[in-house]
């Protein structure tokens, strides 16, 4: 028996760039993906942290993604966030492929940011606010930068140098950017952005929502559970919230969760999934756009089908 193929990191970046990366993802949900029929993960407690499994099924292929969170890592030198994909085939569910989980989360989450912009920001946006300093927040800076012509970046981080060190790669990058860090960090660049992207392990809103101007894009990854949230709640029930799909929102999202529960907003707040906004069922309100993320299973199965397509 031949072993099952294994596509490592640099494998992974080559074979879909992503600006690809977005493009498939719109033309899955185009084609007819329904992000609503996408099993919830199941997650499960360790005393180390989580292990979340992330399957699906679409089109030729089936998978399923399974997922470490272990907070205490960051002390070891290790990675967060630590995963292997395994791809199957629709019909036999025989195993294709496995690949690198951590490379594939780092490219389709900033590519569903970057599809969500695309479809919500103004044409125009050009300054980009950050919050964290780790792979995710590299990850959006790139990717929104192929959606809008980002020509500025202020970085927002707790750590010196780690905010230090992503602004000096931006410039590298031939971004001009600055960062903005400490425990109290001034915040004005969040009422000068066009564009917002927060990636960080904030469990309590990282700025007001009323510094936010209402022709502003936000988009929030950082936290997929229901008692954490990146967002204040006053900018969630001013803003046109798009959401990946209604049923993850509503049992994940603590940005959506926590003002259901506080009776800021009800379920009925949310504008559309990603299929609607793609499909232009979202009606575009007066104030800020939103689009909150947990990240799904079927958004790994779509990347991961492309990369296995390219590689053999």
């Amino acid at each position: 028996m031949n072993a099952l193929p294994y596509l490592d990191a640099a494998t992974i970046e080559r074979l879909v760039p992503v600006a690809r990366a977005v493009r498939i993802l719109e033309e899955a949900l185009r084609d007819g993906l329904d992000p609503e029929e996408t099993p919830l993960r199941p997650i499960v407690e360790l005393p180390a942290g989580q292990l979340l499994l992330m399957p699906a099924a679409a089109g030729r292929y089936a998978g399923v993604k399974a997922v470490t969170i272990a907070p205490g890592n960051a002390e070891r030198g290790l990675p967060r966030i630590q995963g292997t994909y395994l791809l199957l085939d629709g019909d036999t569910l025989s195993p294709l492929a496995a690949m690198d989980g951590i490379t594939l989360t780092a490219l389709r989450t900033p590519a569903v940011s970057a599809l969500a912009v695309k479809h919500l920001a103004e044409p125009d946006a050009h300054n980009l606010v950050v919050f964290g300093t780790g792979p995710q927040a590299w990850g959006h800076i790139l990717a929104l930068g192929a959606v809008r012509p980002v020509e500025r970046v202020t970085v927002v981080g707790r750590d010196p140098e780690r905010a230090e060190s992503l602004a000096a790669r931006c410039r590298d990058h031939g971004l001009p950017a600055r960062a903005v860090h400490g425990q109290a960090p001034d915040l004005s660049a969040v009422a000068e952005a066009d564009l917002i992207a927060c990636c960080t392990t904030a469990r309590e809103p990282l700025f007001p929502g009323e510094l936010v101007r209402d022709d502003a894009t936000v988009v929030a990854v950082g936290s997929h559970e229901p008692e954490a949230r990146e967002l204040a709640g006053d900018l969630i029930a001013r803003a046109t919230v798009v959401v990946e799909a209604r049923s993850a929102a509503l049992a994940e999202a603590g940005d959506v969760v926590i003002p259901v529960r506080q009776g800021t907003i009800t379920t009925g707040h949310l504008a559309g999934n990603l299929a609607d906004l793609i499909a232009g069922r979202v009606p575009a309100g007066s104030g800020p756009r939103v689009f909150k993320s947990t990240g799904m299973a079927w958004e790994d199965l779509v990347v991961a089908a492309a990369a296995y397509e390219a590689w053999v």
